[in-house]
């Protein structure tokens, strides 16, 4: 049976702990993407290192990665939104939100139809054109360590194509963040989900 648990960066070294002691002595394979525990009951947890590579390849060298102050930016983009903020750890330095009114869909036919989709699709233009002009504000000068994205795959491309963001592009790494319209409560939650580090965890199916 495998399954992907997240953990908050603060809660790794604990949980490693409570593995061993659900699982029995541990073996630790450690690369710079990677930390593997080996269980002597044939479990297996595969934590992906944040922000690699690892240079401390051991399993002391993890934890003390992971807890490093690193900047991580994170940038949320839908049609009725979008906010953008900087994260030092755990903390949030800098941010921004917004929102822009862009019209539903309609159920008219004809002229007013094509009319009514006009006009949404310009206000759409406006809140990624918004949205742009956060993200040029708050993370192109950040200094960032890596970039996390949610809300809609299109509209967050959109924002990205800006040439004044190109040197984000390369430091996009996942998760892509499944988000409502963002509030602030929105984007400090994304920062959370962000920062959490993915352990894929393998046991043994009971006979």
């Amino acid at each position: 049976m495998r399954r992907v648990v997240s953990v908050a960066p603060e809660r790794l070294d604990k949980w490693l702990t409570g593995f061993a002691e659900r699982h029995g002595s541990v073996e630790y394979d450690v690369t710079p993407t990677t930390l593997t525990a080996s269980a002597e009951d044939g479990s297996t947890a595969v934590v992906d290192i944040p922000f690699a590579p690892l240079t401390d390849l051991t399993p002391e060298g993890v934890i003390k990665h992971v807890l490093a102050e690193h900047r991580l930016g994170v940038l949320l983009v839908r049609r009725g939104g979008y906010g953008a903020g900087v994260f030092v750890g755990a903390k949030l330095t800098d941010s921004k939100v917004g929102s822009r009114h862009v019209q539903g869909t309609t159920k008219a036919g004809g002229w007013s139809q094509q009319r009514y989709a006009r006009r949404r699709d310009n206000q759409a233009r406006e809140a990624f054109a918004a949205a742009t002009e956060v993200a040029v504000r708050i993370l192109a000068p950040a200094r960032l360590d890596a970039l996390v994205c949610g809300g809609d795959r299109r509209a967050v491309d959109t924002v990205l194509e800006d040439p004044r963001l190109k040197d984000l592009l390369g430091l996009v790494r996942p998760p892509f963040l499944g988000v409502p319209d963002p509030k602030q409560k929105v984007l400090e939650q994304a920062g959370a989900d962000a920062r959490a580090i993915r352990i894929a965890v393998t046991q043994e199916d009971s006979p």
